[in-house]
């Protein structure tokens, strides 16, 4: 089966928080039909990955199936806390954004499925 690039933007949202040094990001698929995918692309491996540069230490992911959503408990990776930090820029709002523009390979039938409006 085929499959494309696709950025996870277009395939569900994100709904996140902080406290502490502690984020936690929750993507939410926009259609039942991608929620597999998205757990086999979405590891807490490749979140790891992606914040890497942001010094995290450790990722948690927790599957929910029946809202065909995800969250993932980053630690570590907010500089110290919204608080603690220099950085303005490190609060969980903007990071989820960082997940949403990530992209994974998902088949070619399920990337037309149009964003909510």
């Amino acid at each position: 089966m085929p499959k494309t690039l696709t950025p996870l933007h277009q395939l569900a949202h994100a709904r996140a928080g902080d406290k502490g040094n502690r984020l936690n990001i929750s993507l939410i698929a926009y259609s039942p039909e991608i929620w597999p995918t998205l757990v086999e692309e979405v590891t807490d491996t490749c979140v790891a990955q992606l914040f890497a540069t942001r010094g995290v230490t450790r990722v948690q992911r927790f599957l929910l199936p029946n809202l065909h959503a995800m969250n993932f408990v980053l630690d570590d990776v907010l500089e110290g806390g919204v608080n603690g930090s220099l950085n303005l820029d490190t609060h969980g709002k903007t990071l989820s954004f960082c997940l949403l523009s990530h992209q994974i390979f998902v088949p070619e039938h399920i990337r037309g499925v149009p964003e909510p409006r």
